[in-house]
């Protein structure tokens, strides 16, 4: 095989590796720059979570120490620590899968080609899971039913979201 055969070759090996392959890298989690007590809590949180995630395997975040975690291609992102969301005032409803309640942009809830932003705002702190629309319509329910156990044993409660 001649030189130029073999760099032909080794290129479309390479595309097709690059086509083929899943996860595209680390996923960049960016997440606030939080207080001491609301860092071990992101910490415990994020050490507590699950492998796998609405069927979609935990990828690498970056920066390493992130108070966060990404499952799937596209991405679901979780950030720990997050603000109270835009929209969210005292009479907002939410979600409430497994005993915590997530806020959802009610603009998002019915439009099954958005990506969905659930945010758990009755806990400290607070936790924002970023859903594309790739895997509506069961993958939010499925996101917040799965992770409700972790923030239940990691967080605070400070007002329950109904």
């Amino acid at each position: 095989m001649s030189l130029r055969t073999r760099g032909a070759v080794a290129s479309a090996l390479l595309v097709l590796a690059a086509g083929c392959s899943s996860g595209g890298g680390d996923v960049e989690v960016d997440g606030p720059s939080l207080g001491a007590d609301d860092a071990a809590a992101c910490d415990r949180l994020v050490a507590a979570l699950p492998d796998t995630l609405a069927e979609q395997d935990r990828r690498t975040v970056t920066p390493a120490d992130a108070p966060g975690a990404a499952w799937g291609d596209p991405a679901i992102t979780l950030t720990c620590g997050v603000d109270v969301p835009k929209g969210f005032d005292e009479f907002s409803s939410c979600e409430v899968a497994n005993g915590v309640g997530w806020y959802v942009d009610p603009a998002t809830i019915d439009d099954q080609s958005a990506d969905v932003t659930l945010t758990a705002v009755g806990y400290r702190p607070i936790v924002r899971v970023e859903v594309p629309a790739d895997y509506r319509p069961s993958g939010p329910a499925a996101v917040i039913a799965e992770l409700a156990g972790p923030v239940r044993r990691s967080l605070e409660l400070v007002k329950p979201c109904h």
